[in-house]
């Protein structure tokens, strides 16, 4: 005989809610929840939501770890903050396994007729792992189209299975907002060690203003090393504070079993598997650990399916499921012509530096090895441009012709600039000024980027190779990263 299909009563989805909204009796957030060291996103998503003019939707994505969860419970707070009613303030957490038997429908209509919610006094969802319940993008459709008295923000850590349908459901309804690892920038004014970087209206102007021979503070590069290795999270990076004299490895150590556990192993064997229908995710974590033998290298495909027995069309959905998690991103060749650029090689790297020490299980080998340092330190530079590129809207690329490369193309459509990365001023130009004969778009607008070099500008120098300081250029793009969230946040609001 068949067993019936259990489903949660009306008193167990109660007891879920009064767990997720303790706000709803107290009328505060708790402490633990809401932390007051406040990411800008935490800052800034509560103001969009008040306006909500337009209407939208905000979905929050980003890797594990990165704060997501706490920027929205820090919403919360604000929200209450503002007079807005706690009890108009709903918390869903979608992967809870109560949750998880319900539509989102059914329990965003339970949370309206619960609330009173109405035109003028809308209920406010926090629906965390949004991804994690059926049809999530059909359902936001629906409350957007039928005007249902909510407004929204959502987190998710892996991207939804059919992307096209994501976006044509999404157009005009809701906007996405990227989480990333903390920034360098980010990192020093978490540690009391702001440095002010004058922020112009994007980066080529910025970077114009810093006066030739400017020099990055000597004691930054002690916290970039930290920084790299333990990775961009924010907890991790607040256990330096709470704890400022464990030495180097252990910090090491601690964060690489905390990323293992957390970062690499719920998203390969949870979130991927959940999202897009994986059935064997042992074969992803292969995949991952051949991937980050290969950080900042070009990709080829052919040899990683031999290695690991693969298709050539298995390798690519895989590879696309890992970049949908925010595990790894990868940056095409640049050609110029949109056409051509999913055509040629494209050069790999992890969303953070430390990620894929986890991944590797490297221990302290990262810190005695100067290749592998290096490797960690130009992918510490690709995620700081890329999460501007997010923020932006900007497309990123690396370029590379025989033996010609340049690390980093970005590609603004009327001030783009090419960087390249090099372990110390004396590195060549030879790839920046090939690029720049081949693109002259670029002319006047590449730069080398080392530590212990001095700021020095195209036009001033015989190459036609500007130079910039590691650490000055990491808090530029930083700076600039931020400025351009704010942006997005108020053109989304």
């Amino acid at each position: 005989m068949a067993l019936a299909t259990w489903r949660p009563q009306p008193e167990d989805l109660q007891r879920v809610f009064d767990e997720q909204n303790p706000w709803h009796r107290t009328g505060a957030v708790p402490a633990t929840l809401a932390r007051d060291v406040e990411r800008p996103l935490a800052r800034q998503l509560w103001q969009t939501l008040h306006r909500d003019d337009p209407h939208r939707f905000q979905l929050v994505l980003g890797p594990r770890r990165v704060g997501k969860t706490t920027a929205l419970y820090q919403t919360v707070r604000h929200l209450i903050d503002a007079d807005v009613d706690p009890s108009r303030i709903w918390w869903l957490r979608l992967d809870h396994p109560l949750l998880l038997q319900e539509s989102l429908g059914d329990l965003v209509r339970a949370v309206v007729t619960t609330s009173g919610a109405t035109a003028s006094a809308p209920a406010f969802l926090m629906l965390d792992e949004l991804v994690y319940t059926n049809q999530w993008d059909l359902w936001l459709k629906t409350f957007f189209d039928d005007q249902w008295p909510v407004r929204i923000a959502a987190t998710s850590s892996a991207t939804a299975a059919l992307r096209e349908r994501r976006l044509e459901s999404g157009i005009g309804r809701w906007s996405e907002q990227h989480l990333t690892p903390y920034l360098f920038a980010e990192f020093l004014d978490l540690l009391g060690q702001r440095r002010e970087v004058a922020v112009a209206d994007h980066l080529a102007e910025t970077i114009a203003q810093f006066p030739t021979g400017q020099r990055a503070d000597a004691d930054l590069a002690v916290w970039r090393r930290l920084f790299m290795l333990v990775g961009g999270f924010p907890e991790l990076l607040t256990s330096i504070t709470r704890r400022p004299d464990d030495d180097e490895s252990s910090r090491l150590l601690e964060s690489q079993q905390v990323l293992r556990n957390d970062a690499v192993e719920r998203a390969v064997y949870k979130d991927i598997p959940q999202s897009f229908g994986v059935d064997n995710p042992m074969t992803l974590e292969r995949l991952l650990y051949v991937l980050a033998a290969q950080i900042t290298g070009t990709l080829s495909p052919s040899n990683i399916c031999s290695e690991l027995g693969l298709s050539q069309p298995t390798f690519d959905r895989y590879l696309s499921y890992l970049e949908q998690a925010f595990l790894v991103f990868t940056l095409p060749n640049y050609s110029g012509r949109e056409a051509n650029v999913q055509k040629r090689g494209r050069k790999l790297y992890f969303v953070d530096g430390a990620i894929r020490n986890a991944a590797l299980q490297r221990g302290l080998a990262p810190l005695d090895n100067p290749v592998e340092l290096g490797a960690l330190l130009e992918n510490l530079v690709a995620a700081t441009l890329r999460s501007l590129s997010l923020h932006a809207g900007v497309r990123s690329y690396h370029w590379r012709d025989g033996k010609h490369e340049i690390d980093l193309v970005f590609d603004h459509p009327d001030h783009p600039l090419a960087f390249e990365i090099g372990s110390s001023p004396d590195h060549s130009r030879a790839g920046a000024q090939a690029f720049m004969e081949r693109h002259p778009r670029f002319a006047g607008r590449c730069y080398l980027v080392a530590p212990q070099a001095t700021v020095s500008h195209p036009a001033a120098t015989s190459s036609g190779v500007g130079t910039l300081p590691l650490d000055l250029f990491l808090l530029a793009v930083g700076a600039q990263a931020e400025k351009a969230l704010a942006q997005s946040l108020r053109s989304a609001s």
